[in-house]
């Protein structure tokens, strides 16, 4: 986050499996990650089905829900004790309207992340659950690392026991 907005943001530190946003409440804010890692998640069925995982240097937010005010599908949580940024949505739209580079950031971040959700939406498609969990391991160790197998199990659409015998495979 740049500067000249921070007293437009509140810096909070929150333990892990804080939820910043409850599935079905409306987002009046959204997050800048200056530490730790928190998951965005929504509910199938009685299961947790983790759609996305956001690190230092990164924001989140229910992005349809905070930009025209309707119920969040779904939720945010952290999964590690958190240094972040909150900002409302009046805040936000001035910083938008305020700095071009700020907007063309956050349009580039927008665009990146839709690129990612498409791509695992492929490969949830084309790919089996090992080669899934292949491609997080090359282009996503930090997941691995920093995120509970039960979670990564859910955002590559198999079960931890699945997960499990997938990872000792030779």
């Amino acid at each position: 986050m740049v500067n000249k907005y921070y007293d437009l943001a509140e810096r909070l530190e929150i333990p892990a499996n804080t939820i910043l946003l409850e599935t079905g409440k409306i987002a009046r804010h959204t997050y800048y990650l200056e530490q730790g890692c928190v998951r965005i998640w929504f509910n199938h069925e009685g299961k947790e089905v983790s759609l996305n995982f956001f690190f230092e240097g990164e924001g989140v937010s229910s992005i349809e829900s905070f930009r025209n005010g309707t119920p969040s599908v779904y939720g945010i949580q952290s999964l590690e004790p958190c240094i972040i940024y909150r900002i409302s949505k009046e805040s936000f739209q001035y910083i938008m309207n305020d700095s071009p580079t700020f907007k063309k950031r956050i349009e580039e971040e927008t665009f990146r992340q839709l690129n990612k959700y498409q791509q695992l939406f492929l490969d949830r498609i084309k790919n089996s659950p090992e080669e899934r969990y292949k491609e997080l391991l090359k282009n996503q160790p930090k997941l691995i690392k920093r995120v509970p197998l039960r979670y990564i199990a859910s955002y590559l659409g198999m079960s931890p026991v699945s997960l499990s015998r997938i990872r000792k495979r030779p």
